[in-house]
């Protein structure tokens, strides 16, 4: 695996605690000569992660929509800045150039992008590895959200573990190593009369 799409917020978040998890993925990354994908940005955890990729002498690829670029100030020393016109173009482009997907602490935004990315994969649109680096166990509600939905029967268990869940990138990344994609052909098929 050589490009990693990372989903992640461009602010900070309440505690260092989610930069700390940010930079060290992106030293992780760097380290396993895994080249980041990401929204282009310079703030928050998205700037973090792109940091610590090129001081750890990493490459990274920004993918930055132009109404954002004045907003989310693009990062001006990534290896490889995509500007594109909306949004939907930005996360398909990500998309396109990620072999896998990681999602870090963030807002709305993150949500958007990790859950379309999870139901692709469910429609097997797709069968790269998603994960949730879940610093400070800030992920821990949506996680027991999966768990909820199982219990009810409005998500099977082989969808609700597509999401690979670790507290550490070097646990999360030995995940993506050893993914393999579920057989969706009963979800598509099945006849539900």
């Amino acid at each position: 695996m050589r490009y990693v799409a990372v989903f992640c917020g461009s602010r900070n978040g309440a505690s260092d605690v989610y930069i700390e998890g940010a930079m060290r993925l992106g030293k992780e990354l760097a380290s396993r000569k895994m080249t980041l994908v990401y929204g282009g940005s310079s703030l928050g955890v998205m700037g973090a992660v792109a940091d610590s990729v090129l001081e750890a002498g990493g490459q990274v690829i920004g993918v930055m929509p132009k109404f954002l670029d004045s907003k989310e100030r693009s990062h001006q020393n990534l290896s490889e800045l995509i500007i594109v016109d909306s949004m939907h173009e930005r996360k398909a482009k990500m998309a396109d150039l990620a072999e896998g997907f990681i999602t870090l602490p963030g807002g709305p935004g993150t949500m958007e992008e990790f859950f379309e990315i999870f139901t692709w994969g469910q429609l097997g649109l797709h069968q790269k590895p998603l994960g949730i680096l879940n610093i400070n166990h800030y992920y821990d509600p949506l996680v027991a959200l999966f768990h909820h939905m199982t219990d009810e029967q409005f998500m099977d268990e082989k969808f609700r573990s597509m999401a690979l869940v670790d507290t550490e990138p070097s646990g999360l990344l030995d995940q993506f190593v050893s993914f393999k994609p579920i057989d969706v052909r009963t979800y598509l098929t099945e006849d539900r009369t």
